[in-house]
């Protein structure tokens, strides 16, 4: 049985002292502490725990023989972004990161299919980034992040990377990061529970109603853990447009109905209703396999959701891989 996993993250086992290189803090370093975990800290502060699935390719490959994944689509760690640094320091970290995700597809060709991330602070030098990422890494595509800074992906200075992106036939992967009012938010993990979701459908109303799919329609873009919040307010993104066309109309007057179905979000709901929900929404061929391997907030088992429900094998297919095929360009 064939399965794609379109959303998973990867790291280098080891990092660079980028803030010793560059001379200022907020970069991510890993603590090797023990035998097969890292503390990802960013300069002493602890951020996470990690252990070899997210940088060893080999037990990347052993647990997706035990889950039946045949192909894991590797991006980088959105903490990894760096839109903050100075750009050509972003520049120099992305291109570190996306070496090590080449080198781990070059060694494991039919296991992973990569993503890079590119110096988004700078459209020019994330431009270069991408064409060197597609033409000489072999690179399926890019993530970004939900905002880059104080940009919404709506930005017009945003536009040339949207454009390369579309003649250089890249697929584009949209996950939420820095999440809004994370300062409200300092208890119960609600920056991952309540952020998140919030962060995704911000970016997908970002680039409907600010004609970035309008503009670029061949462009393949595909958001995280199913489109965040978007499908559960849907209802009241379209009655607001249709209500206040003088408030939401303002930047691209075409009807936020006519964009459903011309993206693609991962499976990553947890829930079967709400997967049935997006189907009805997005149509079965925009929904692909993803479990945001490896990390807890994931799915533990993957495509458990897509096996237990109810719909036809043929639908069946599409969600573990052809619509992930489609949005990769392959197939």
């Amino acid at each position: 049985m064939k399965r794609i996993d379109i959303h998973t993250h990867i790291i280098p086992e080891h990092l660079p002292q980028w803030a010793e290189k560059f001379g200022y803090s907020g970069f991510i370093s890993l603590n090797h502490h023990t035998s097969c975990k890292a503390r990802m800290m960013i300069d002493n502060k602890f951020f996470r725990e990690i252990e070899s699935n997210c940088w060893d390719p080999a037990v990347r490959a052993s647990d997706c023989d035990a889950s039946q994944i045949e192909v894991q689509v590797l991006s980088t760690i959105p903490v990894l972004f760096s839109y903050w640094a100075k750009p050509q320091d972003g520049y120099d970290v992305c291109r570190f990161l996306n070496d090590h995700i080449a080198e781990t597809v070059r060694k494991y060709p039919h296991r992973f299919v990569g993503l890079g991330t590119l110096p988004m602070q700078d459209p020019d030098l994330a431009c270069k980034e991408l064409e060197r990422c597609v033409n000489d890494l072999g690179l399926a595509g890019i993530e970004i992040g939900s905002h880059i800074n104080q940009w919404n992906l709506n930005e017009k200075v945003l536009f040339p990377v949207y454009q390369k992106a579309e003649e250089e036939g890249a697929c584009i992967f949209v996950h939420p990061w820095d999440m809004m009012g994370t300062d409200r938010m300092p208890n119960y993990w609600l920056p991952w529970l309540v952020g998140m979701p919030a962060e995704t459908s911000l970016a997908i109303c970002s680039m409907i109603f600010g004609g970035v799919f309008g503009a670029f329609p061949d462009l393949r873009v595909a958001f995280a853990h199913g489109g965040g919040s978007f499908g559960g307010t849907y209802a009241r993104i379209r009655h607001g447009f249709e209500a206040r066309p003088d408030l939401v109309a303002v930047d691209h007057n075409v009807h936020p109905d006519h964009y459903l179905g011309k993206f693609w979000v991962d499976s990553l709901v947890l829930d079967q209703h709400m997967l049935d929900q997006l189907i009805k929404l997005f149509g079965h061929e925009k929904i692909a396999l993803g479990t945001d391997y490896p990390f807890p907030l994931g799915e533990t088992t993957p495509g458990k959701l897509i096996e237990e429900s109810s719909h036809p094998e043929a639908i069946k297919d599409w969600l573990r891989y052809k619509s992930a095929e489609a949005w990769l360009g392959i197939g």
